[in-house]
């Protein structure tokens, strides 16, 4: 099968740089540890202020994003409204 991209994105809740601080390192870990298995191509917060975040996912399948999404120390500390994963059609490379 071949590789395909994939789109986490995530809405915040509000004052999330206040926030996020006690679950971020762990939540960057986790973001490393994909990035190094070749799971996460990138990934950051959105907005200005910031109230969300986007994370660019390769693989066969989305499963990743979803594993992601049950693991992530934002998800279980509240921090998350809402999330979606959808496919991304890359035009351009």
């Amino acid at each position: 099968m071949a590789q395909s991209w994939f789109v986490l994105i995530y809405e915040y809740v509000p004052d999330m740089i206040e926030r996020r601080v006690p679950y971020r390192e762990a939540h960057l870990a986790l973001l490393r540890e994909l990035h190094d298995r070749g799971e996460v191509y990138m990934a950051g917060a959105i907005g200005d202020p910031v109230d969300g975040g986007l994370i660019i996912f390769c693989g066969e399948t989305d499963q990743a994003a979803h594993d992601f999404v049950a693991a992530d120390p934002f998800g279980a500390a509240g921090l998350v409204v809402s999330h979606r994963i959808v496919p991304w059609s890359v035009s351009v490379s």
